[in-house]
């Protein structure tokens, strides 16, 4: 069974001479804006399984030649992957960690012992020491007994100790979303060194993820950039679209302190790991032309001039020759002969996206519609990975549908209560509480459960999970707010579903793996629905990191169905909103909305309540809640259609067709 289809997604997308070049003449072409050495690898899986084996060589090499290998480990998420793939080589017999000397290079807070819920050595621990052969009197961290007082005098005792080894050979860390490495982001100089540094919010709401925990410490200690860039080789891994901005300007962008992972620019032995959604903003990705000779596809010729149209600031059919000839598309007049060919037919391809019947309009030709007429009405049935989902991303599709005459079904995957804050619990059960009291509900179980659950809620300890009745009713909170909301999009109450994924509901944090289990739920809702259309989240940067399991399980239930005759009339469609947004040149049905249908989704919306202001993470610095984001991305998506030159909307909602294996 399939549980990881979501990964393919992207690389379909992506021709593979630009990131796997058949020569190193091609190589250097393509990579000739880049600053670093980069490997582009598909996947998040294959890309920590080739850095692992770097890692080894030269642990084997540094080891034989001069009887030890001085290694500085991170504990980010992507380095943790790789660190899985070390320990696989460990038990092949195919690496030993005896003659391997580690230094711990960051920990969050001030004199932290191992066992504390937040310890990188802890984590490093878990995912790598304990598994292997090394001497645990090999291990170094930093010291338990910091404060404020002394913390600047041993962080160069630190450094020191890393000295007396001879330096490090090896790096291994994470090349951060926000451009960062290790505890090193924003205003950071190329000559910092081992020091206390403060955390923000962005970077500690995604530390809180990592570890699991409410909150992260507001401080920690971290080796600096020029500790970084006295190291021998540096592995930087980067993984996912969230990250690449990052990569881009750590890459060929300018060296500069908003970006310390830029300063790697100045090393000459650094490799820099990615996968294909971290490369997206890469001149070689998305700018091919401008590196290399191009196989002219119609995709890459629309993504070409959509990007000619933003740069220029003119419509499609306002592009001249000399604009295509100015900025290196002179290959498509070559083709085409003039640029009135080219932008007619991107124009057109364009307009055709635009639909108001994204069920498909009855009794009208089809040809240049995203969507057929028939059947007639539809059975449709939308997935969103929490309950909020649907209606964030899709709501005003959801409404035409329903509205169109189709039947259409909403399928809640988890209940997403991990999203639901405490002080949200709180007031539900103060509520309760005067329910109780008002009516004189003499309910002994009832009142000793709320007492019970009240204590926990003002008692609870930092990093301390949720009992499994505090996530109940944080689930049923955010469901029946779900329910409220599509049934107010005009979904009857009959055609929601509750789905409960096994990989989210039995583990204590909803980070479970995906199963056979899971899937076949899915499998056996699609059965019995048997739908014309089906609609799921490639929405996968949700910091909860709920949404990418729970899109593999539905890519999987529809891989194992594809060849039922009764899917052979159903189309597959992606939708994108909270956590990213669909280039221009990738969207293949839009769905437009007017002033007062764009009202009807944000009151919808806001049925969501326990999202609406408490919600646990905001996302970017931007202060925006995942919907209000997706909302403005609703607009900017009609801006952006506009000054191609096509009709003026108050927002639009932009879909990707999915195509099984």
């Amino acid at each position: 069974m399939r549980t990881d289809l979501s990964s393919s997604i992207k690389i379909n997308r992506i021709p593979q001479r630009y990131y796997r070049p058949e020569s190193e003449l091609e190589l250097a072409a393509l990579t000739r804006f880049e600053k670093v050495y980069t490997k582009i690898i598909p996947n998040d899986t294959e890309c920590a399984a080739d850095v692992a084996q770097d890692i080894a060589e030269l642990i084997e090499r540094n080891v034989r030649e001069k009887g030890r290998c001085v290694i500085g480990f991170g504990a980010g998420n992507s380095a943790i992957m790789v660190y899985d793939q070390l320990v696989k080589l460990y038990f092949a017999d195919k690496l030993s960690f005896a003659g391997v000397i580690a230094f711990n290079m960051s920990e969050l807070g001030l004199g932290v012992t191992e066992n504390e819920s937040h310890s990188t050595l802890s984590r490093l621990k878990t995912h790598l020491f304990n598994k292997v052969d090394i001497d645990p009197a090999n291990i170094h961290t930093f010291s338990n007994i910091a404060t404020m007082e002394n913390v600047h005098k041993l962080c160069k005792l630190y450094e020191q100790e890393i000295d007396e080894y001879g330096g490090l050979d090896i790096v291994v860390c994470e090349l951060t979303k926000g451009g960062g490495l290790l505890m090193n982001e924003n205003s950071c100089s190329m000559t910092s060194g081992s020091r206390l540094v403060l955390l923000g919010a962005a970077i500690r709401a995604r530390i809180a993820e990592s570890y699991q925990m409410e909150s992260a410490p507001n401080t920690a200690v971290t080796l600096g950039i020029s500790n970084i860039l006295a190291a021998r080789k540096v592995f930087a891994i980067a993984l996912g679209e969230d990250s690449a901005e990052a990569v881009f300007n750590t890459i060929e962008g300018r060296m500069n302190e908003n970006t310390p992972a830029s300063y790697l620019q100045m090393h000459s032995n650094v490799k820099l790991a990615i996968d294909i959604e971290a490369a997206a903003k890469l001149t070689r990705i998305n700018y091919p032309w401008k590196v290399t000779s191009c196989k002219w596809s119609a995709s890459l010729i629309k993504k070409a001039i959509i990007w000619l149209s933003k740069l220029t600031g003119k419509p499609i059919l306002k592009l001249t020759d000399h604009d295509y000839n100015e900025h290196g598309l002179n290959e498509l007049l070559a083709i085409y002969g003039s640029a009135y060919y080219v932008n007619i037919q991107v124009f057109n391809d364009i307009q055709h996206t635009i639909t108001g019947w994204p069920g498909g309009k009855p009794n009208t030709d089809d040809s240049t519609r995203p969507e057929r007429r028939l059947p007639y009405p539809k059975r449709v049935l939308a997935f969103g990975p929490q309950p909020d989902n649907v209606t964030v991303s899709m709501g005003g599709t959801l409404r035409k549908l329903v509205s169109q005459g189709h039947e259409v079904h909403v399928a809640f995957e988890t209940s997403g209560d991990v999203t639901v804050s405490d002080d949200n619990l709180m007031r539900h059960l103060m509520l309760l509480s005067k329910v109780h009291e008002r009516y004189s509900i003499e309910n002994n179980n009832e009142q000793n459960l709320l007492q019970e659950l009240t204590e926990f809620l003002s008692n609870r300890r930092p990093g301390q999970p949720d009992s499994s009745d505090i996530r109940f009713l944080k689930g049923k909170i955010f469901v029946c707010e779900g329910i409220m909301s599509c049934m107010n999009l005009g979904v009857k109450e009959h055609n929601i579903h509750e789905l409960q994924l096994p990989f989210y509901v039995d583990h204590p944090l909803g980070k479970g793996k995906v199963s056979e289990a899971d899937v076949e739920i899915v499998r056996k809702l699609i059965e019995r629905i048997r739908p014309h259309q089906i609609f799921f989240a490639d929405d996968l940067n949700d910091p909860y990191g709920i949404h990418l399991p729970a899109t593999n399980v539905i890519m999987a239930a529809i891989h194992e169905l594809k060849d039922e005759f009764f899917m052979q009339d159903c189309r597959i469609w992606m939708y994108r909103g909270q956590w990213g947004n669909w280039d221009a040149d990738a969207i293949q049905m839009a769905v437009p909305m007017s002033p007062e249908e764009f009202r009807f989704k944000r009151d919808s919306i806001l049925k969501h309540q326990s999202q609406i202001h408490d919600a646990p993470f905001r996302g970017n610095d931007d202060g925006l809640l995942s919907w209000q984001r997706s909302i403005a991305r609703n607009s900017t998506t009609a801006k952006i259609y506009e000054s191609l030159g096509l009709a003026s909307y108050e927002a639009i909602e932009a879909f990707v067709q999915y195509l099984p294996e």
